[in-house]
């Protein structure tokens, strides 16, 4: 817009409406303009905006003040602008067909942002930030919302019986009765409560959401160099916290039952990427049988299952939470590790998401093939392990 239509416009808006200088000059252009002053009035007395333009400094001082106990290297700002001044702000662009100006609630974001900016000394950005203040400009009043801290890292659990992510008690659903001793969980803790704890009281956080890359049965142990996870913080205070510290403090509060490592920042993305991964597992299954395990006969079957396909119904065991469905998985190798009396120990690489337990003792007829029908002895398997999560 040239000079001289930007003054043709201010005589327009002016002869029509009463409007303060901020206002006409964010109507006008992204470009900072003024008008001469003459026909302008007071922010106060203004038609449009009620005196809200004139208010940037103190709209700055109440987030300034929010913001005070928080660590972050970036900040947004959003509004809340009373109904009718929108509804006119709205109607000047449609009456005079504004192309480049700047509605009333973009003004004061950026206004106020760039206020706190020179202010505190922290980048004023558009896209993930790590807080967003919100100024309610009718009340005079600021709500915060504070982006999530993620933290990416991986876990070896070292002890049966723990499950991945918290597990409210059945009986009470979480409520807490005499079953569960009023703690209202099923299990007396998990991987995720023996790694949140510490980082909850290091970043002063109030929540959090535990991400696992897959999860193994309660009963298995995690071993090799982890399962990969993200863990999600909610409204963090603070951001700037040494990891290796961190890691340090998480081991020595999991007193040997859960260890984890390279501890990094990660982002919603991972999270994202680890949940829809598939990436292969190698598992060793400490197997059980009611009498002598064949060691030639079994070499014969574990040779056999290379590259096959098997396909497999939901397990009984889990048909109360899952759909009953068959599921094909693939079986890439099997390998002995020995073979003594009554018992074996099998390193089996399929694919994620296979039942590895099923695999071996044929759930009934559910998992076909399986360890063993081919064996012909009904075998299960005692103990499991994961000893590596391969492809990340």
């Amino acid at each position: 817009m040239s000079k001289n239509n930007h003054f043709h416009y201010v005589d327009v808006l002016l002869d029509n409406h009463r409007l303060c200088d901020r206002c006409v000059s964010r109507l006008l252009s992204k470009h900072r303009f003024h008008t001469t002053g003459a026909s302008s009035i007071p922010p106060q007395e203004c038609w449009l905006c009620e005196g809200i333009s004139d208010e940037i400094e103190e709209f700055a001082k109440l987030v300034e003040d929010k913001l005070r106990g928080y660590e972050f290297s970036t900040f947004s700002v959003g509004s809340r602008v009373d109904e009718d001044i929108i509804e006119r702000d709205e109607r000047l662009f449609r009456e005079f067909h504004f192309l480049d100006g700047y509605d009333i609630k973009t003004w004061l974001n950026r206004e106020i942002g760039k206020k706190i900016q020179r202010d505190i000394k922290k980048r004023f950005v558009f896209e993930n930030p790590d807080i967003v203040a919100i100024v309610d400009t009718r009340f005079n009043h600021v709500t915060l919302q504070i982006s999530p801290l993620f933290i990416y890292g991986r876990y070896i659990k070292r002890e049966r019986g723990i499950p991945q992510t918290k597990w409210p008690c059945r009986a009470c659903k979480g409520i807490g009765c005499r079953k569960c001793n009023y703690s209202g969980k099923q299990y007396k803790t998990s991987v995720e409560e023996l790694i949140a704890k510490k980082i909850l009281d290091e970043t002063e956080g109030e929540d959090e959401s535990f991400h696992g890359c897959g999860r193994e049965d309660i009963d298995a142990r995690m071993l090799g160099r982890g399962r990969p996870f993200v863990i999600e913080i909610k409204n963090p205070r603070r951001r700037n916290i040494d990891l290796k510290d961190l890691e340090m403090s998480i081991n020595k509060h999991a007193k040997g039952m859960v260890e984890v490592s390279n501890l990094r920042f990660s982002n919603k993305g991972e999270v994202r990427r680890l949940k829809s991964a598939t990436f292969p597992k190698v598992y060793q299954a400490k197997i059980v049988a009611p009498v002598d395990i064949p060691e030639e006969k079994l070499k014969e079957v574990v040779q056999s299952l290379q590259d096959v396909t098997i396909k497999q119904k939901t397990p009984l065991r889990v048909t109360h939470r899952r759909a009953d469905k068959i599921r094909e998985k693939r079986i890439y190798n099997c390998k002995i590790i020995y073979v003594k009396g009554k018992e074996a120990l099998i390193e089996i690489r399929a694919e994620s998401g296979t039942y590895i337990k099923e695999f071996v003792s044929g759930d009934n007829g559910r998992t076909k093939p399986s360890i063993s029908d081919m064996l012909g002895v009904a075998c299960k398997v005692m103990e499991l392990d994961v000893v590596a999560v391969e492809g990340e």
